[in-house]
């Protein structure tokens, strides 16, 4: 009996070696290949997108041509953000994404220290491309792969170009920036001076507001008005100003003698060009951003297009008037 249970524990030994020599020979043969899980891998990958702009008209825009062009790369895809450009809970997301490890991080450029510490620092540590979408920063300063959206420079210039054609070569003009102008503002009000400094009979005047709260718009505003009330044109450079702004100057005067400009970013910018209030503003292309910030990540990822442009891939902008502006 002893020698029985010997044999059969020797023949099951035997067995588990012979299986154990067969599984490690599959292993290292040169033309073995992995179970198809790279596949499914790509299925889960993760890509953020992540505005301080959350359910504006030309956000929503954006999500629905990311959105769209995720289902196509059959790739996940999540929107983060704030509302109201609520900065600390937007850099808490971007943080969030960068700790979750995710495959990519499509972003709003925000030209901050703490945006670009968590960009060049932390995301570049955990090997997580990044995007920059509608608004840029500079890449020296953030090490993102690269940047979809408009020619800022050019839509400044374009917008100061129909104020000339409205108004004429003569007139006082305030631009309304923030007091620390991000990197696009920067670009926008280069190209407006770029235009306007050709006419030496404009004036150009600065509105500085301290953040775009209501209250701070309405003071800057009331400033203005009072120390110039001969002033004959307003271009909101941060567009999230200009409903205040019209609101603010309608109190007390008539809007009609003002050409009032901006940029379709705002929150009320499509509203009040249908109400035509406002003249004109530059129209972006934000599906096409959408769509076309996933379709980069996923070249970038998938190693079809590295490196990406630094420079950026810049998307289509026009002006767009007022219906009958001059009823």
């Amino acid at each position: 009996m002893r020698k029985l249970s010997m044999i059969i524990f020797l023949s099951v030994i035997c067995i588990l070696c012979f299986f154990t020599m067969r599984a490690a020979h599959q292993v290292f043969r040169t033309d073995w290949q992995l179970p198809k899980t790279v596949d499914a891998n790509l299925d889960q990958q993760r890509l953020v997108l992540i505005t301080q702009e959350m359910d504006t008209p030309f956000w929503n825009e954006v999500v629905t041509g990311a959105t769209n062009e995720a289902k196509k790369e059959q790739v996940s895809i999540e929107v983060w953000g704030s509302y109201g450009n609520n900065k600390e809970e937007f850099l808490k997301s971007m943080e969030i994404a960068i700790q979750s490890k995710v495959d990519g991080i499509i972003v709003q450029g925000l030209d901050t220290t703490d945006f670009k510490n968590l960009a060049k620092i932390k995301a570049s540590f955990y090997g997580i491309p990044i995007i920059t979408i509608a608004n840029d920063v500079p890449m020296e300063d953030s090490l993102r792969r690269s940047y979809v959206g408009s020619d800022q420079l050019l839509a400044g210039k374009s917008i100061a170009e129909q104020l000339v054609r409205d108004m004429g070569e003569r007139g006082k003009v305030v631009l309304m920036l923030d007091a620390e102008q991000e990197y696009y503002q920067k670009q926008r009000l280069e190209g407006i001076e770029n235009i306007l400094k050709q006419y030496k009979d404009i004036e150009v005047l600065y509105g500085h507001t301290v953040d775009t709260t209501k209250d701070e718009v309405i003071k800057t505003t009331r400033e203005i008005l009072n120390l110039q009330p001969d002033v004959d044109a307003f271009i909101a450079v941060n567009a999230h100003v200009v409903g205040t702004l019209i609101e603010e100057i309608s109190k007390r005067y008539q809007i009609e003698p003002y050409y009032i400009y901006s940029f379709d970013d705002g929150p009320d910018s499509v509203r009040l060009l249908q109400e035509r209030t406002l003249d004109a503003m530059v129209v972006q292309a934000p599906e096409e951003m959408g769509e076309k910030s996933v379709q980069l990540m996923m070249e970038w990822l998938h190693n079809e297009e590295v490196p990406l442009d630094k420079n950026g891939y810049l998307t289509d902008i026009k002006v767009q008037e007022a219906e009958n502006k001059n009823e």
